[in-house]
């Protein structure tokens, strides 16, 4: 546990160290960006059941490409598993190409979630350091395990920009993209239609209360449930069950969300481009009130979550600004930053200590895959693990 706070801690002294000059360079950002992607894509089978059954089909895929004459949609799993989603099937073609080894394979993945993460950073981030903080509270261990969708949201995130500049047929071909990787991606389609504007308090408000209002009926959590991927339903229920019952942390994240960017209102410059990304960061809020009732439902508001890691690090940078001399701005600076930091690594610690309860431990004791063995105990290796030669060679293939 304490490496990864040790990775939390080491953002924090960059961030205090580039405070003053609005964060890193981009090229110094790059570089912290890719550290961290390979943190996560180093790691071990870290993370869960998910990497499995990403690995396995890779490795099915892997194999049919060794063939003489590869028919990939109809030998392949991957493409029968996920029949709407031939984006990702394909990418995994692609790859197959580079490596057959499925650690090369996620460590891939990974480098181009953060890829595409630093781009989204780097256009919608006042302070890089500062959003990349917030981003590691709200999603950073999401990287290690979701790996298909967090490949769908972080290319959805690349057709924001094209909201602020109007650009329709770009934004789609973005959507469709991701949507080709995850069809949850479609999510984020309609904030194209919503004016980038801002709106007033009241009437966030009142969106806001009938989200929750629809969310505890559990009209919208029905609709999820009906149409959302059956696989990831079953998974879900096996390893943590599923009443329907109201999450509570889920209204407890969108009401305090919302709470700071509404008391923060009027210190966000009323651009096209401040005004979409706090319309998306709202929309995040909106999203967990919605799907309030739902085991799975609540990770279709992941698309919107850009929006939060910009305006809130964002406001920041703005309430810094502000202010009648340098005492006062200074005091701002401090209180809010602090706050900002506190509250991530809030986050951050929640769901490092979640995910290491109920004798599963899927991220720590920490370990890569440049050595070869599994950690003991590890109920993921033993339930899931489908080939035990990896175990004693990690680049046999």
């Amino acid at each position: 546990m304490f490496l990864y706070i040790f990775v939390f801690a080491i953002l924090i002294g960059i961030y205090l160290l580039t405070a003053r000059i609005g964060g890193c360079s981009d090229k110094w950002f790059f570089v912290i960006v890719m550290c961290v992607a390979l943190f996560v894509g180093l790691s071990d089978m870290l993370g869960g059941y998910d990497r499995y059954i990403y690995a396995e089909f890779f490795d099915q895929v892997a194999d049919v490409s060794m063939t003489v004459s590869p028919d990939y949609l109809h030998e392949c799993g991957i493409f029968r598993q996920w029949p709407g989603e031939k984006g990702f099937g394909w990418l995994n073609v692609l790859i197959s190409f580079l490596t057959s080894n499925r650690y090369i394979f996620i460590l891939i993945l990974t480098v181009i979630i953060y890829v595409l993460l630093y781009i989204s950073i780097r256009q919608y981030a006042e302070n890089n350091i500062l959003a990349l903080i917030v981003f590691m509270g709200i999603m950073f261990f999401f990287t290690f395990t979701y790996l298909r969708q967090m490949l769908g949201i972080s290319i959805a995130w690349l057709g924001i920009k094209y909201i602020y500049d109007r650009s329709f047929w770009k934004f789609a071909l973005i959507i469709l993209i991701a949507f080709s990787m995850h069809n949850s991606a479609l999510v984020l389609f309609p904030i194209y239609f919503i004016p980038p504007k801002r709106y007033t308090i009241n009437s966030v408000l009142v969106i806001l209360s009938v989200c929750l209002f629809l969310g505890i009926l559990g009209v919208s959590s029905f609709l999820y449930d009906s149409y959302g991927d059956a696989f990831d339903t079953e998974r879900i229920d096996i390893l943590t069950g599923s009443d329907g019952g109201i999450r509570f942390g889920y209204f407890v994240e969108a009401a305090f969300f919302a709470y700071i960017i509404l008391q923060n209102y009027e210190v966000v410059p009323d651009t096209k481009k401040d005004n979409v990304l706090l319309n998306v960061s709202l929309l995040f809020c909106a999203i967990l009130l919605l799907f309030i009732r739902s085991e799975n439902g609540g990770r279709l508001s992941w698309y919107y979550a850009i929006g939060v890691v910009a305006t809130l690090s964002n406001i920041a940078v703005y309430r810094s600004q502000t202010g009648q001399g340098f005492t006062m701005r200074m005091n701002t600076f401090m209180s809010y930053h602090a706050f900002l930091i506190l509250l991530s690594f809030f986050l951050y610690f929640r769901i490092l200590r979640g995910w290491g309860e109920g004798g599963y431990q899927i991220l720590y004791p920490y370990k890569t895959f440049l050595t070869n063995g599994h950690r003991v105990p590890d109920r993921t290796f033993d339930e899931y693990e489908y080939d035990y030669k990896y175990d004693r060679d990690k680049l046999y293939r």
